[in-house]
């Protein structure tokens, strides 16, 4: 299969990519490299797919030198033109957008760039595979669409009308953008809501990351809502295991599915986590919940276990284990 993933220099891109090119699949991998966190980190994930820095250059394809059947090319999803260049040349079978200006709190500072990556990115892509024929599209939702939902677990029935971030009124805009070409063209639009991925490789503004750098620097860790607060933490192995058997079985219409761990842990276990795989304990200072936040998330992943034998199994240890390993290496610790 011929894939276009977009977000490639991205985390959970980056993993999807690796995994779907180990298996055989052409991919073609998309990313506009901006610089909302250390564009080092991203260089470094294409590095590891073959794709050197040296060799890129804006809208022009880039061939790996470790997997024959990749290319990735560095192109703004907002960029029409190029975008329908690309789909016209290329001729995917299949789409999976992961692309899009990430975080929450940024979206509160620069509101602009999420309509422009995405809104008008994702335009972009719904209107490229109506005119060029690709009818199985995977996308990134997110489990911020649930925003002051206070009944847990959150379920795909529930209502997702009151977002307290642009971040997640950009992601129910997907939805509806989705359901509206899967309406009127027959393209099969699966949209994956994500609750919070982390692992090696992770960015830099997850609290993985961010908990790991203060504890190997002797800084303060910020714990919001005084540590009253839980997330459904997710490996990202188990994620990408459910996007592609979403990408091979795509539904035949439109869908939208939870995709987590269906197993909250609260904040400050978590973080205790963290500590025993680097034998450090960390300093903290606890604070206010800060905007647009939540003080909870929790996936009820039924749907998703029912129509793609979506299984998430690594514990939470292990998961942290696995970045604290990859996190000394990466950063010579």
């Amino acid at each position: 299969m011929k894939i276009l993933v977009t977000g490639t220099a991205g985390f959970i891109g980056f993993h999807l990519a690796k995994k779907l090119l180990e298996r055989g699949d052409e991919v073609i991998g998309l990313d506009n490299i901006n610089d909302y966190y250390d564009v080092n980190l991203k260089y470094a994930r294409l590095g590891e797919l073959g794709i050197d820095k040296k060799d890129l250059a804006d809208n022009r394809l880039a061939t790996s030198n470790k997997y024959p059947k990749h290319k990735f090319v560095k192109m703004d999803l907002a960029d029409k033109e190029q975008i329908e260049n690309l789909f016209k040349n290329e001729k995917f079978d299949a789409v999976c957008n992961l692309a899009a200006q990430a975080g929450v709190r940024y979206s509160i500072e620069n509101p602009d760039a999420y309509i422009h990556s995405n809104i008008i990115g994702f335009m972009n892509i719904l209107e490229c595979c109506r005119h060029y024929g690709v009818q199985n599209l995977c996308y990134a939702s997110s489990s911020s669409v649930y925003g002051l939902n206070t009944k847990q677990p959150f379920s795909t029935i529930d209502k997702t009308d009151t977002p307290i971030s642009l971040y997640a009124a950009t992601k129910k805009s997907n939805e509806l953008m989705a359901h509206t070409y899967s309406h009127l063209y027959g393209i099969k639009t699966t949209g994956l809501r994500f609750f919070t991925v982390y692992g090696p490789w992770g960015r830099p503004d997850m609290s993985p990351m961010l908990f790991a750098d203060a504890i190997t620097q002797d800084r303060e860790i910020k714990v919001f809502n005084h540590g009253d607060m839980s997330r459904d933490f997710t490996y990202i192995d188990d994620i990408v295991d459910g996007i592609i058997n979403v990408i091979d079985n795509p539904s035949e219409k439109y869908s939208v599915y939870n995709i987590g761990n269906n197993t909250p842990v609260q904040l400050l276990d978590f973080i205790a986590t963290i500590e025993d795989s680097f034998g450090k304990t960390a300093k903290k200072i606890f604070m206010d919940m800060q905007p647009g936040d939540v003080k909870s998330t929790y996936a009820d992943i039924d749907d998703l276990s029912r129509d793609f034998n979506y299984k998430p199994d690594t514990s939470l240890a292990d998961g942290i284990g696995e970045f604290v390993k990859w996190y000394k290496g990466f950063y010579n610790i």
